[in-house]
């Protein structure tokens, strides 16, 4: 009998072995890891956007992200909500996110002082933020997206310095900064001083654009025309839509020819206008790049494979892409060629015959 009951004991303790090392053994397949399923995953994601001042957000951002979070997980739901420039609002869409079970939350802000608390109030119930384009100063995120901010500036502003030292310009220049509740556009800002301060030209006047809005940098652009006249040679401005609202202030005052304006984004307006000779420059950063960037960082989270930053920029692991300066003179490489946009979309009406003289069709 004590035979009988070591030999069941044994079989016993041998089944349990079994039974917890099965329990123990990875589920995924090979090596243990979540993230390579390819598709297992799911969950909600929070896309928040910042404004509709940019069209971007609703023609470009959202769309691009969307997409590429379908390809890498079918099973995952995506969230976007547009703050139209107003921070409360975008704090009640980042609750109202968080009160529906989203396991991630790509933040652009609206006001990155307010969205600090966005962050806060996210990571202490375990969700990862990814700030997207604007960073968070105040309070590190999980990860953070973009184009270098600071490197646009220094590169619109040094562009348009150099194209005034060509025409031999003399006089001073105004420099239409952003929001000056936006981090990015501060350091945007930082960058514009970068290439202006070293120069012969003198800024005149220099305005931050609350919540972006083109038709505040357009109301202040008409005021210094007043002020200063033909002194104008050139406008800083920090995106396209300061760009278009300084562009429109110049119209209105009669002002031929216009002083070189520089832009952000590449904006299909903005593409225009520079065909059209209204605008000097604006910035290509395909959007496509930063959003799909966004949404496998996003994927990573949500499958356990953190994503690992190539820099640390305000304490959060970022990745940072390098913008290109599209002028007249590129603008068939970078924008046509490069399959940003197609003539199409942007040689329509009025600029038809100005995309002909320069052989875009």
């Amino acid at each position: 009998m004590k035979k009988s009951h070591a030999r069941l004991a044994a079989i016993l303790g041998s089944i349990a072995i079994t039974a917890v090392l099965a329990a123990c053994a990875p589920t995924g397949g090979s090596g243990g890891s979540t993230g390579g399923s390819g598709g297992s995953a799911s969950g909600k994601v929070a896309f928040l956007m910042p404004d509709l001042a940019s069209t971007r957000y609703e023609q470009q951002d959202s769309p691009l992200f969307t997409a590429k979070m379908k390809e890498l997980c079918p099973a995952c739901e995506v969230i976007y909500q547009n703050a139209d420039s107003d921070p409360a609002k975008q704090q009640q869409q980042a609750d109202s996110a968080i009160a529906q079970g989203v396991k991630v939350i790509v933040l652009d802000a609206v006001d990155t002082k307010a969205a600090a608390s966005i962050v806060k109030n996210a990571q202490s119930q375990n969700i990862p933020v990814i700030t997207y384009d604007r960073p968070i100063v105040d309070t590190p995120a999980d990860f953070y997206v973009s184009f270098d901010n600071q490197g646009i500036g220094k590169l619109i502003s040094t562009s348009l310095v150099d194209a005034l030292k060509k025409q031999g310009s003399t006089g001073g220049v105004l420099i239409v900064n952003g929001s000056p509740t936006d981090d990015a556009a501060q350091l945007i800002k930082k960058g514009i001083h970068e290439g202006v301060d070293s120069s012969d030209y003198k800024v005149l006047a220099e305005f931050d654009t609350p919540q972006w809005d083109p038709q505040k940098a357009q109301d202040w652009v008409s005021g210094q025309v007043t002020q200063f006249g033909p002194q104008i040679v050139g406008v800083v401005a920090a995106n396209d839509g300061t760009g278009g609202g300084t562009i429109a202030a110049f119209k209105a005052a009669g002002v031929t020819p216009f002083p070189l304006v520089t832009g952000n984004d590449a904006e299909i307006a903005a593409i225009q206008r520079i065909i059209a000779g209204d605008q000097y420059n604006t910035i290509s950063k395909p959007i496509k790049i930063v959003a799909e960037a966004a949404a496998e960082a996003a994927y990573g989270f949500l499958t356990g494979d953190k994503p690992k930053g190539e820099t640390k920029l305000f304490d959060t692991p970022s990745k940072l892409f390098t913008p290109e300066v599209v002028t007249k003179d590129n603008v068939q490489k970078v924008i046509f060629d490069g399959g940003i946009y197609t003539a199409d979309k942007v040689c329509t009406g009025a600029y038809a015959s100005a995309c002909e003289a320069l052989g875009i069709k």
